[in-house]
C-alpha cells in the first residue's frame, strides 16, 4: 500500500511558521510518527511551493497509489487547475488543513479543491494528517 502526503506552499515551514496557528511539530516529526504507526504502509512525502509541480505530482501518482493526503495550502482557495487535477485522477484524495479554514479570514473559507476530494479534515492540527491516513488505510478505497 502506498500513500502520499502532499503539501503545498509554505508548508515546508511547519514548526517554524506562525506557531500559534500551525503548531511546533515539523513535517519530519509527522512523517516519522506516521511511519511508526503504519509500518506496513509505504508513506511518501512531497512538498512544493509551485502549483505546476503539485499538479505534476498528482498526475504522477494519481492512478497507482492507494491514497493521497493533500494540504494545498493557499492554493486551496485559488487553484481551479489543482481542483481539476484531483478530479482527473482515480486515487482518493483527502484534503487536510491544520487550521480551521472556516474560522479564519473570509478569503480562506472557500475551498475550490474540496469538491474533488473524498473528504476534508480542517482545524484539528497536525492530527488531521493522522486521521486522513487512518481513513485511507481502513477504507474500502485502498
Amino acid at each position: 500500500m502506498k500513500i502520499l502526503i502532499l503539501n503545498g506552499p509554505n508548508l515546508n515551514l511547519l514548526g517554524k511558521r506562525e506557531l500559534d496557528i500551525y503548531g511546533s511539530e515539523t513535517i519530519d516529526d509527522l512523517i516519522t510518527s506516521l511511519q511508526r504507526l503504519y509500518p506496513d504502509v509505504n508513506i511518501e512525502y512531497y512538498q512544493s511551493n509551485v502549483e505546476g509541480a503539485l499538479i505534476d505530482k498528482l498526475h504522477e501518482v494519481g492512478f497507482t497509489y492507494n491514497g493521497i493526503v493533500f494540504n494545498p495550502g493557499g492554493y486551496t482557495h485559488t487553484s481551479v487547475s489543482i481542483r481539476d487535477a484531483i478530479a482527473g485522477i482515480s486515487t482518493p484524495v483527502i484534503e487536510v488543513h491544520i487550521s480551521n479554514i472556516y474560522a479564519r479570514e473570509s478569503f480562506r473559507q472557500v475551498s475550490l479543491t474540496a469538491a474533488s476530494c473524498k473528504g476534508v479534515i480542517s482545524g484539528l492540527g497536525i492530527s488531521g494528517y493522522h486521521l486522513a491516513v487512518k481513513y485511507l488505510v481502513s477504507s474500502k478505497f485502498v
